[in-house]
């Protein structure tokens, strides 16, 4: 009897060896203090309906001071991290508006500005904001020694979906309104180019009523609507620049790239490329100065290169 049991051991080793194997990659470990010292970003993957954090090696560092035009804003948002990172009451915070206009480029410029004092970032998508608790728990249990040493950013980038969606009352309960608490130093930041994260319709409208006092009250749908957006104590918005912002935004990129300050050539391009592109945005201001200076550095190798050869060929 025993030899049958040994034999039936011996079979089963190699099995349960791929099993482990296999949950330590679908689930991971939790994340030690010495990963959070050594790495600055990470995404939370989720599979099978478990999450891991996975290290970002290349960071796309961001300097917050070439966002142009949205000083305001961008003082408020510093301000917030820094309670964050002193361990004062903060905000969540939801950065809206139109595409391009540095929504993201904030969120990294945060993490490039402090992540010397300890501030991490998080990426969750949209698809993964189900198993929020999970990460929140993450956190929880991989910086129970250093909670003071370490802040984090859990960062949901272009975030919009229907109420019906999964992640959409998780996000919520994460927010505000959970019986579970929230480890300490970990702020929710979410952009979006919807003010209130959901679609709005003209029937919803419709619903909202004035009473006999005078005030105004909601239909249901637009309430459940607006029950998300409202969770973020910090709400900032990025707007489509005007045209001398716009000008000045393409003149930082060409001094930074060392070109001289805009011309009259350079600024009648960079308008004629905003008219092609239909709009004016940091985004689209960098895309021109990428193209200028690109052209304007191509023709100098060029010309360098002709040069050179009609010399050799003397």
């Amino acid at each position: 009897m025993s030899d049958v049991f040994e034999r039936l051991i011996s079979r089963l080793d190699p099995i349960l060896e791929r099993v482990d194997r296999l949950l330590h990659q679908w689930v991971g470990k939790a994340p030690g203090p010495e990963i959070f010292e050594t790495c600055h970003a990470f995404r939370w993957r989720t599979g099978r309906g478990v999450g891991r954090l996975e290290p970002i090696k290349a960071v796309a560092h961001f300097d917050l001071n070439d966002l142009i035009g949205v000083d305001r804003v961008v003082e408020s948002l510093d301000r917030n991290t820094r309670q964050l990172l002193a361990g004062l009451p903060f905000n969540d915070v939801l950065l809206h508006g139109e595409r391009g206009t540095g929504k993201s480029s904030a969120v990294r410029g945060l993490l490039s500005r402090y992540f010397p004092e300890g501030l991490r970032v998080v990426e969750v998508d949209r698809n993964d904001l189900a198993e929020l608790p999970q990460l929140m728990a993450a956190l929880r249990e991989g910086t129970t020694t250093v909670s003071d040493r370490y802040s984090f950013l859990i960062f949901c980038d272009d975030l919009s979906f229907d109420s019906t969606e999964q992640g959409f009352r998780e996000l919520k309960a994460a927010l505000e309104g959970g019986i579970e608490a929230r480890p300490s130093r970990v702020c929710v930041i979410a952009t979006s180019n919807r003010r209130h994260l959901l679609p709005e319709t003209m029937e919803e409208n419709r619903q909202a009523r004035v009473d006999e006092t005078g005030q105004l009250h909601l239909g249901e749908a637009l309430e459940e609507k607006l029950a998300l957006a409202d969770r973020f104590g910090l709400v900032l918005g990025f707007y489509a620049c005007n045209q001398s912002t716009y000008l000045e935004i393409v003149s930082h990129w060409l001094r930074d790239a060392g070109l001289h300050e805009l011309d009259e050539l350079a600024r009648e391009a960079a308008l004629r490329y905003a008219l092609e592109r239909g709009g004016r945005s940091g985004r689209i201001a960098r895309q021109f100065a990428n193209e200028w200076i690109g052209r304007t550095r191509l023709a100098e190798v060029t010309s360098l290169g002709s040069g050179s050869l009609e010399q050799d060929t003397r």
